[in-house]
């Protein structure tokens, strides 16, 4: 019992909201109702995605993610724009490096020059920011015009506008994963509903079985798992929810597949023969995904043996011989080699060795 109670409670964590959702439901999820629950496409993409939460709630936390970003950007703002002791003002009273020398010549060759009264900066009678007793060479800092306006532009319009973009489309992103995902497993899932059905197993307990095996077939177990509760729990007949389950599937290939059961049960036709032969196709195209992956594998490991092994020895051999050949006039430097050696070899090996992380993560089951 208390295993079947851990299991209940990790299936439904994803439909109990966190303190920020709670929290940005209350304050904009009242006015947001009406016209978010019209909103037809986010309402599927929610349910693609695997969100279990109300529209309102989604588009309320977007929104409310994205006045949290807005302050933090207008305090980095206030921040760099703020008068006497924000950071451009704080940048613009430094001395500019370029007049340091000359001011030192002209305090050395005009000491009978020097006003005591002016001993940091200030601003001469003609309204030029003086320093080191009044040098006339003095100048400070200057913030470009590109940077004050590009962090005005950043912070003002473009932060807020793209963040309100990345938290709107988290669930446009989820739902890519998932359709990833469910196309990796769609093959081997449709090779056991081939099996289980030339076993004489029906629907229900096709889906019913798909759906236990979470851990082997992953997301498309969700969605077994859904027709399985809209047929045995609300009492749909079988090809309604099949149906229903088109319109929720994230992915074209796993959609296409609920459609062929769909209309193989409306023309009255035999689903055993329908999974064998999605099985074959399904496996098919599995195989030339992954012949696809290993060619790509093979020709990054060729052309890691040219860019990351050979290339190196050739350069360093060249660059010898030519030192030896032409004298001190192409010498290479200690530190040179140690450059090549300690930097850009190291950096070839981790470029390469994550380029195939990467290709090698789309592919892991």
């Amino acid at each position: 019992m208390a295993k079947e109670a851990e299991e209940k409670k990790v299936r439904f964590d994803g439909m109990i909201l966190s303190g920020w959702q709670r929290f940005s439901n209350a304050i904009l999820g009242k006015l947001l109702r009406k016209k978010v629950r019209e909103d037809v496409a986010l309402q599927k993409t929610l349910l693609q995605a695997d969100i279990r939460i109300m529209p309102e709630v989604y588009k309320a936390t977007a929104i409310m993610s994205t006045v949290v970003a807005f302050g933090i950007f207008i305090g980095v703002l206030v921040l760099a724009l703020l008068p006497e002791i924000g950071a451009f003002a704080l940048w613009e009273n430094m001395q500019n490096p370029e007049s340091i020398y000359p001011c030192i010549d002209w305090a050395f060759w005009h000491a009978n020059d020097i006003d005591p009264n002016i001993d940091w900066s200030g601003e001469g009678p003609d309204g030029v920011s003086v320093a080191y007793g009044g040098c006339p060479h003095y100048s400070t800092k200057v913030v470009p015009g590109f940077a004050r306006y590009g962090l005005i532009a950043v912070c003002g319009f473009f932060g807020p506008y793209f963040s309100y973009k990345h938290f709107l489309g988290a669930a446009e992103r989820r739902k890519k994963e998932r359709s990833e995902a469910l196309e990796k497993y769609l093959p081997y899932a449709a090779s056991y509903t081939a099996a289980m059905s030339a076993a004489n197993a029906t629907p229900a307990n096709i889906f019913k079985s798909l759906a236990l095996n979470q851990d082997i077939y992953g997301d498309i177990a969700y969605d077994s798992a859904m027709i399985y509760r809209d047929i045995t729990l609300l009492g749909m007949d079988l090809v309604t929810a099949i149906r229903l389950s088109v319109d929720r599937a994230a992915s074209p290939w796993v959609s296409e597949f609920f459609q062929g059961m769909v209309g193989t049960l409306s023309s009255g036709g035999s689903l055993k023969i329908y999974f064998l032969n999605r099985a074959e196709h399904y496996m098919r195209e599995n195989r030339t995904r992954l012949g696809v992956f290993l060619e790509t594998l093979a020709m990054m490991a060729e052309s890691y043996v040219v860019v990351a092994v050979a290339m190196p020895l050739f350069l360093i051999v060249m660059l010898v011989i030519m030192f030896w050949v032409s004298g001190a006039g192409s010498e290479i430097s200690e530190s040179m080699v140690y450059g090549v050696v300690l930097g850009v070899l190291p950096m070839i090996h981790i470029a390469y060795s994550g380029l195939v992380w990467l290709m090698s993560k789309e592919m892991e089951m």
